[in-house]
């Protein structure tokens, strides 16, 4: 069983986060999945992620339902990892349930700290998952770099 990380994103959008953790997440031998819940925003996320400046922060990846999804390092998808994946990424709200978190190395909750309802959902995942038995970190960037605030159970 894996880490639940949660991202507080203050000031860096979903697709700047990914672009840093996931190459850490590859370079581990780790697939990624990114769940989200809007077809439109994972299109929006592709496009930023191929946008990347540079061959060294290219990132690859797809979206779900091509014919190569198993084969994807990182996949952008709604449902369950196509590609073997031990990262699951989860944007925009996506959730998961306590057996696909068990099965991954580490699930990426990352929300926008400016918008309350995201906020509040986070929140909730959070004492949903430590209630369920999940090692738990939080972090967050309101300082401008990324900190961790939290961990449970804690060390």
């Amino acid at each position: 069983m894996g880490t639940v990380m949660f991202f507080h994103l203050m000031q860096s959008a979903p697709a700047d986060t990914l672009a840093i953790n996931a190459p850490r997440a590859l370079n581990q031998g780790w697939r990624v999945m990114v769940r989200g819940t809007d077809p439109a925003a994972l299109e929006r996320l592709d496009g930023h992620l191929w946008l990347r400046g540079g061959d060294e922060s290219f990132l690859p990846h797809g979206l779900a339902g091509g014919p190569h999804d198993a084969d994807q390092p990182v996949l952008l998808g709604q449902g369950a990892p196509a590609n073997g994946a031990k990262v699951l990424a989860l944007v925009d709200g996506a959730t998961a349930s306590d057996a696909e978190i068990a099965a991954m190395e580490r699930v990426w909750v990352l929300f926008d700290g400016n918008d309350e309802p995201r906020l509040q959902a986070a929140r909730a995942q959070w004492k949903a998952m430590t209630a369920a038995g999940h090692a738990a970190q939080y972090w967050s960037e309101e300082s401008g770099r990324w900190e961790k605030k939290a961990e449970y159970p804690g060390k």
